[in-house]
């Protein structure tokens, strides 16, 4: 854990059988910017992604962040910007880190790709899209855009709809899919689709609305998402492969001006392992696997972004269905949570629209 001094909140959490009273938050400011994405290089700094299309690190004994020079041109407009990071598993041999971003493709038409570059000092360089998803769309929202690597070495990519809810029912484009991808860009060898002349091969899972949080686990193997519903209808999905997730036939939301969208259930279609009505608006997910809190132990932990807190769902064994609560101290941040992380020790963390990042201890 990053030893330096900061700013130690202790607040008390809500009540119920696994509450933790005392949570303690660890509060490092990065930035002004609203921060998407945050990986823990093994010097100890933290690399970190700004929407506002800035890649910076941060040094614990400076406290200073210096901006990271040698990014692709990326677009920025309402949701869109620089947005998911992660480094490769192997980092301390090939520097390599992985981003995801809004890409034009061409006049008004946006999409969103995945780049990959080697990190030297404060700058990038071998820099080059590795993968460009066929979603363009001139709108500038529902990008989708986490990215987790698997043991196998190959990479999730969660991408949403882009606005064009139908296609999310289409093998034929990447419009609110999940795409398993190899690090050269091309479709993993035992994808789903990979034989079906009338899909995408890079396609994992499909229907899907705008996945804004991931979640993988190297020793399961399991895949876990949460995606934004309209009004009403956020979803935490565990994902196979080939499975159908529903949007826009199947939702438990409803259109912003009031009327359904469709059923909640339909043959050949998943249901979500928890739902959100009202929308919290999800974004950032970990499933958690640490010690510190041991009777969170598989609780499910969001970002609420219009909640303003850090969500944990769990399943209840006496009412044997999942629930959640909104953990009170987070509340107290007023704050949009935008994104939650492991850290090294497999303990929690999450940035915030304001700037910040914040150890949950």
């Amino acid at each position: 854990m990053i030893l330096i001094k900061s700013i130690l909140i202790t607040l008390f959490v809500c009540s119920s059988a696994f509450a933790q009273s005392n949570l303690k938050l660890e509060k490092f400011k990065l930035s002004d910017g609203i921060i998407w994405a945050a990986a823990f290089l093994p010097d100890g700094k933290i690399l970190f992604t700004e929407r506002a299309a800035k890649l910076k690190i941060y040094d614990p004994s400076s406290k200073t962040s210096k901006e990271v020079s040698g990014l692709p041109k990326i677009y920025v407009s309402g949701q869109a910007g620089l947005l998911d990071l992660i480094i490769d598993s192997d980092f301390k041999k090939n520097n390599t880190i992985y981003f995801s971003y809004s890409k034009e493709t061409a006049e008004d038409q946006y999409t969103t790709a995945v780049y990959s570059a080697k990190l030297k000092q404060q700058k990038l360089v071998e820099g080059k899209d590795i993968f460009v998803a066929k979603t363009d769309s001139g709108k500038s929202h529902h990008f989708g855009s986490r990215i987790r690597e698997t043991k196998d070495g190959y990479l999730f990519l969660s991408v949403g709809d882009r606005g064009k809810r139908d296609e999310a029912q289409s093998l034929k484009n990447h419009h609110g899919k999940i795409l398993r991808i190899t690090k050269d860009g091309k479709a993993a060898p035992n994808n789903p689709f990979i034989k079906d002349k009338n899909a995408l091969p890079e396609i994992y899972s499909y229907g899907h609305r705008n996945p804004q949080g991931m979640d993988y686990d190297s020793a399961s193997d399991e895949l876990w998402i949460n995606e934004h519903g309209p009004r009403g209808g956020d979803e935490i999905n565990k994902v196979e492969p080939g499975k159908n997730y529903g949007w826009p036939v199947i939702t438990y939301g409803k259109e912003y001006w009031g009327p359904s969208i469709g059923d909640t259930h339909k043959e050949g279609m998943e249901q979500p392992v928890y739902y959100y009505v009202p929308s919290i608006a999800t974004s950032g997910l970990v499933k958690y696997r640490g010690n510190k809190f041991k009777a969170w132990k598989g609780n499910f932990f969001s970002g609420a972004l219009k909640g303003q807190h850090l969500n944990r769902a769990y399943y209840d064994q006496r009412k044997k269905k999942y629930a959640d609560e909104k953990l009170a101290a987070t509340l107290e941040l007023d704050q949009r949570i935008r994104s939650v992380i492991h850290t090294p020790d497999n303990e929690m963390a999450f940035t915030t629209d304001n700037g910040n990042l914040y150890f949950v201890k």
